[in-house]
């Protein structure tokens, strides 16, 4: 699976770590930054880019990393078909995906331990949606209202 990946400063070594567990499970992962450590970095750049990737590219998914991860699941959220989740626990991160069917998650490299945060983007990327109609039907609520906003 192609999995876009993001950060700023605060979760710079975690997402090296994210990205050698991902390539050695197999999956191709697109690394949108930050490059380089740098404490004064923003993260809304690198977050937008990763969830512009994954806006383009159905079924892929996209991961971005920040120190509590709010500011770059808003960030992701700027970007029309992207469906961020902020998640903190198993059942938020597998509830994305069967019920939201979400494309991207964050994740807070300060909140978890680097095998926590990692085991959320493990279960996130192993759930399928459910394709439950009325899942569905929420989800087709949300697009029509971002049609109708973005037109």
């Amino acid at each position: 699976m192609r999995v876009h990946i993001a950060t700023d400063h605060a979760g710079f070594e975690l997402k090296e770590k994210i990205i050698a567990h991902l390539r050695e499970a197999g999956h191709d992962v697109v690394d949108h930054g930050a490059f380089v450590y740098d404490a004064l970095d923003d993260y809304p750049p690198f977050c937008i880019d990763a969830a512009k990737a994954v806006a383009s590219e159905p079924g892929s998914l996209g991961v971005v990393v920040g120190g509590s991860g709010n500011g770059e699941q808003m960030a992701a959220n700027c970007v029309a078909g992207v469906r961020a989740a902020l998640v903190w626990s198993d059942a938020t991160a597998r509830l994305a995906r069967e019920h939201n069917d979400a494309n991207m998650m964050a994740v807070g490299a300060r909140q978890h331990s680097d095998d926590e945060a990692i085991a959320l983007i493990d279960a996130f990327l192993e759930t399928p949606f459910s394709g439950d109609e009325r899942h569905q039907r929420r989800i087709d609520l949300m697009k029509d209202y971002e049609r109708s906003v973005r037109a």
